[in-house]
């Protein structure tokens, strides 16, 4: 027993410290081309254009970087998104559907719903905890620094965000998936069994103030972030849960096969990375289906549904 514990540590070690060197490497790699291929410091110079044309008004700069960048990022993302769900085209998008024969077409009278929901928990949820977010940056003094942060700290920054998000989203998740909440809060977020895109901040408002919105600005309050690390991740965040429900899992991009196996099981994948779901066994009959096989970023373009089809029906 004591060898195979050896054995094992030593392997542990192995692949900690070669993913440890390769992540380094890669950080590198991108560090030097971020700042030697793309114009020297043509972000830095850009943002301080942007600071002086905005005069260094720090609550326009914020508003701009918060409100409007992730705004457009996420109507931009799924405009294109409700275009392919209201009219079944392009096919080059709806080949790629998950639940097959769910929303094609998307029920209109949903869908709008879906909509005017999101809009509201954005303007009367989302932008109103952005003023003492505001504040919150404020006292940290580096906010809207005339100098850019690095792009090396900017993806320690990210590691950090992802992680926090993370562990409040798993489990606020959890905790509003308890019967004494789940009937009168999350059951909103559940009528879409079968989700698409903009149903991803489709909810109750406490649902979104506590799930969606406190974990992802919770992160860039604690590292007082600056303004554009901030607004780059707002706009991450937003399009990464949006790919998560879109129903889609189109080429090159995450995988949207853990969430949306959890809106149809209810009770399986809460989080999203899955680690915590891992460790809580949330996830082991996710990871007995062909759903488990089929999460996975697709580098081809031959849909998973049919390179992985779920197995026939007894009756067929």
């Amino acid at each position: 027993q004591g060898e195979k514990l050896w054995d094992a540590l030593k392997l542990s070690a192995y692949v900690f410290s070669t993913g440890l060197l390769m992540f380094t490497a890669l950080v590198n790699c991108v560090s030097w081309f971020m700042k030697n291929i793309t114009l020297g410091n043509f972000w830095q110079t850009a943002w301080l254009e942007f600071y002086n044309h905005m005069e260094g008004d720090e609550w326009s700069i914020f508003l701009f970087g918060t409100v409007l960048v992730p705004a457009l990022a996420f109507w931009g993302f799924n405009g294109i998104l409700l275009v392919a769900d209201i009219t079944g085209k392009p096919t080059f998008i709806t080949r790629y559907r998950i639940q097959l024969g769910k929303n094609d077409p998307v029920d209109r009278k949903k869908l709008w719903k879906a909509i005017y929901t999101a809009l509201g928990n954005q303007l009367f949820i989302s932008f109103p905890m952005l003023v003492p977010m505001f504040y919150i940056m404020k006292s940290w003094g580096n906010t809207f620094s005339e100098e850019l942060p690095t792009f090396q700290w900017f993806l320690v920054e990210l590691s950090i965000f992802t992680v926090v998000e993370e562990i409040l989203f798993y489990y606020t998740h959890r905790l509003v998936h308890h019967p004494v909440l789940y009937k009168y809060i999350h059951k909103k977020h559940h009528e879409w069994t079968a989700p698409i895109g903009v149903v991803s901040i489709y909810a109750h408002p406490i649902e979104h103030l506590v799930s969606n919105t406190l974990p992802v600005m919770t992160g860039p309050m604690i590292m007082g972030s600056h303004i554009v690390s901030i607004s780059a991740w707002f706009s991450l965040a937003l399009v990464t849960t949006s790919i998560s429900h879109c129903g889609y899992h189109l080429p090159f991009l995450p995988s949207p096969e853990f969430h949306d196996f959890h809106h149809l099981k209810f009770n399986q994948c809460y989080g999203v990375l899955g680690v915590l779901d891992f460790l809580h066994g949330t996830d082991r009959v996710f990871r007995q289906t062909k759903a488990f096989e089929r999460h996975k970023v697709l580098l081809g373009f031959t849909p998973l549904s049919e390179s992985i089809p779920e197995p026939p029906k007894k009756d067929e």
